[in-house]
């Protein structure tokens, strides 16, 4: 090309949740039916959405008006209806004019980062999620800052690395939370997140907490939400969505809540970009935002959140009973969203370790993605157990973790093929780790 095309900074755009998809087909063309615990989509789990929501959405579809465009910032009346569900607990409230919605949060986030400065960093927790960590890298042209979640603390975020990174690097404009957290689990108790405000208020921050799964808490957890704790001088954005919660992924429908619009200069010229970038691109999908206050105001829906939430938590404690025992991981309780994060010892990982693979067009697959250059060890691992057992989950590396581990989800409804499938992983973690003599003597002492 006469010249170069990608800005620096591009190439951290990457999505290895999606991208051991590919793998995962090639397997699959060869005839072998794959365990898929890469995503977070519950349809792809046997996820039933209830007859009266349906009903609800063929009704909006046989309206012309669900047809055409939205309001630029969403509709009105579902922007109060969220505005008032909002300021119904005791935080901080907000007006409709506090609301703006994206074709899902993927499509916020890429919007945020892209108008801060490049020299404004946001720094995210870790193991992250992908599509900030690597959204925020682009912006920024070099690696994502993180402050560390602690496995060994119940995956709650190692503040005095969080305040250490804050305080010495000025670039350093925003702290973002996710709560309840993907890839972990863990759900934030008030005093970390009051804990967030204080750094926060301390360094003139903007605190921004990825609430998508703030509705989906089980096993006696609720998630707090950033609104309660942040008091009135502070900015703040709040992300939310239906993908998750009605769910309704293909929908796309994410919407930003802005907090104390007025508290900084700044924070105001940042939420007013937002809203005119979203009048230019004209408006965000009707049909999902006509569908919220029907849907989350229907007299089933309560119970019908609360059903899914309870079976999310029983899944949650058949996991535990499968995997809290295997030796050579660390194993935490999930308590919120719809995942769970296992990590090794890394001192019993080594690159000759390996899963028996019965097919040989399977191993010569295998063979070939092992070739990839400086592999962690965590992803050497998610490709043999794709190959041998056909479960595709998404090494920990991948989420910007210097944690060597892997994800998987709690989604799959019939629960003989849920405990089935950890059964397998158990089984496939116990031969891994014994698959190298040093690491098998280390495990039978």
């Amino acid at each position: 090309m006469r010249q170069l095309l990608l800005r620096p900074g591009a190439e951290e755009l990457n999505y290895e949740i999606r991208g051991i998809v590919k793998k995962a087909r090639q397997i699959e063309q060869l005839g072998f039916d794959i365990t898929w615990e890469n995503i977070g989509d519950p349809i792809q789990k046997n996820n039933t959405i209830p007859a009266w929501m349906k009903e609800i959405v063929a009704d909006l579809v046989s309206q012309d008006h669900s047809y055409g465009y939205a309001d630029s910032k969403g509709m009105m009346e579902t922007r109060k209806f969220l505005a008032a569900i909002n300021n119904a607990k005791d935080g901080v409230k907000i007006t409709a004019e506090d609301i703006l919605f994206f074709n899902g949060l993927g499509d916020g986030i890429a919007k945020l980062y892209q108008f801060l400065i490049p020299t404004a960093r946001i720094i995210g927790p870790s193991p992250a999620y992908s599509t900030h960590s690597s959204a925020e890298a682009a912006h920024a042209n070099t690696s994502p800052i993180t402050y560390k979640l602690d496995p060994d603390n119940s995956w709650y975020p190692d503040m005095e690395d969080l305040y250490n990174k804050v305080k010495y690097n000025p670039t350093i404009v925003g702290i973002l939370i996710i709560n309840p957290d993907n890839p972990t689990g863990m759900v934030y108790p008030r005093e970390v997140l009051q804990r967030f405000v204080e750094i926060a208020r301390e360094f003139k921050l903007l605190l921004i907490a990825d609430e998508i799964y703030q509705n989906i808490t089980y096993n006696g957890f609720e998630a707090i939400s950033l609104a309660e704790v942040l008091g009135d001088d502070l900015p703040g954005i709040s992300l939310k969505g239906i993908s998750k919660e009605f769910p309704w992924p293909g929908s796309r429908c994410g919407w930003m809540e802005f907090y104390n619009k007025h508290s900084s200069i700044e924070f105001a010229k940042l939420c007013q970009t937002l809203e005119n970038a979203k009048m230019i691109e004209v408006c965000s999908t009707m049909l999902p935002q006509l569908a919220i206050p029907k849907i989350m105001s229907h007299p089933l829906y309560a119970a019908y959140r609360k059903e899914a939430n309870s079976r999310i938590g029983r899944r949650s404690q058949l996991m535990e009973d499968v995997l809290a025992g295997v030796k050579g991981i660390k194993f935490n309780k999930t308590k919120g969203a719809f995942y769970n994060t296992i990590i090794f010892d890394e001192s019993l990982l080594d690159d000759k370790q390996y899963l028996p693979v019965a097919d040989r067009r399977v191993q010569t697959l295998l063979d070939g993605w092992l070739l990839e250059k400086e592999m962690p060890h965590d992803k050497r691992f998610v490709y043999n157990l794709l190959a041998a057992d056909q479960i595709c989950v998404v090494p920990v590396s991948s989420f910007c973790s210097d944690l060597r581990g892997f994800r998987v989800t709690l989604l799959e409804e019939d629960e003989a093929v849920f405990e089935d499938t950890f059964v397998r992983l158990a089984k496939s973690i116990e031969f891994y780790l014994k698959s190298s003599q040093r690491v098998a003597l280390s495990l039978s002492e």
